[in-house]
């Protein structure tokens, strides 16, 4: 075991991950015992043949009783009502914290449902995934070199943050920190509008008459583009209406940004083309070392 060990952790949501992050502590010895709730009972017997959890909690009240962190990993919209019931049977000393990819709709439902115990909650989000999902697209090693972004608040326990750190510590991830707003902003623009975009591209093609022909002949491209829209619809539906603001924003930069292409374009204009082209490789390059 690690000089760090939780007797039992709450898993409401085990999928990829909470099923992951359940997976990955029980890899480090962090933990010793994981109790599952969730809306399927299929998804939580699966979990528990898998290993991944050790029981399936009927309720909120079985899952916590015991328990010395509870992690949310269901959907964003879902959240609130998962912290209610929560909230009714809270421990004093259990540490709360989430995996949602928003985090002011989260704040704010935590603070709504927590009261003063929103000093007991730790907001966080894993920048890993995948387009699977459920039990058993869950991985220990889902984590491993990925950043995870803390957003404690001003009330926040210190310890309830340590907690939490030192734990995405044992599944290997990295762990910073930044303000609720922050993250938003950020996630909007490197994740929320790329998934948006996926989606909206492959709707439209999907759409035409051609349809058929035209994804006969997608080639490598068009799918590494697109990939990510095999992901949960139920899940960016859910995130994209949570930070539909910093959203919107992006979205209509990236409309400008195409109207200028579209501009040059119509005027031919070979050389402005190249050139944005040129400085977005050199960027990505640049920003990104390592990828292709």
């Amino acid at each position: 075991m690690s000089a760090f060990t939780l007797h039992k952790l709450a898993v409401f949501g085990v999928g990829l991950i909470g099923g992951s992050f359940a997976a990955a502590l029980k890899s480090a010895g962090m933990v010793r015992r994981v109790a599952g709730v969730g809306r399927s009972r299929g998804n939580l017997e699966h979990a528990l043949a898998l290993g991944l959890i050790d029981e399936i909690a009927e309720d909120a009240a079985a899952a916590l009783d015991g328990a010395e962190l509870a992690l949310v990993a269901v959907p964003v919209r879902q959240t609130e009502a998962v912290r209610e019931q929560i909230a009714a049977h809270l421990p004093p000393a259990c540490v709360v914290t989430d995996a949602g990819s928003t985090k002011q709709d989260v704040v704010a439902a935590a603070r709504r449902a927590l009261g003063p115990r929103v000093a007991q909650f730790v907001p966080a989000h894993p920048i890993a995934g995948a387009e699977l999902a459920g039990a058993q697209a869950a991985s220990a090693t889902l984590y491993r070199d990925r950043l995870v972004v803390l957003t404690p608040l001003p009330e926040t326990e210190p310890r309830a943050c340590a907690v939490v750190e030192t734990l995405w510590r044992g599944c290997g991830a990295r762990p910073v920190q930044m303000t609720p707003q922050r993250h938003d902003e950020v996630f909007a623009a490197v994740s929320h509008l790329p998934h948006a975009l996926a989606f909206a591209l492959v709707h439209l093609l999907a759409g035409r008459a051609d349809a058929q022909e035209l994804f006969a002949f997608a080639g490598a491209g068009f799918r590494d583009f697109t990939r990510i829209a095999g992901s949960s619809p139920e899940m960016w539906r859910d995130i994209c209406l949570a930070n539909r603001d910093a959203l919107g924003a992006e979205i209509a930069a990236f409309q400008q940004a195409l109207a200028a292409l579209a501009s040059h374009l119509e005027q031919g204009d070979a050389q402005a083309i190249e050139h944005l082209f040129e400085a977005a490789r050199a960027a990505r390059s640049r920003r990104l070392p390592g990828v292709e």
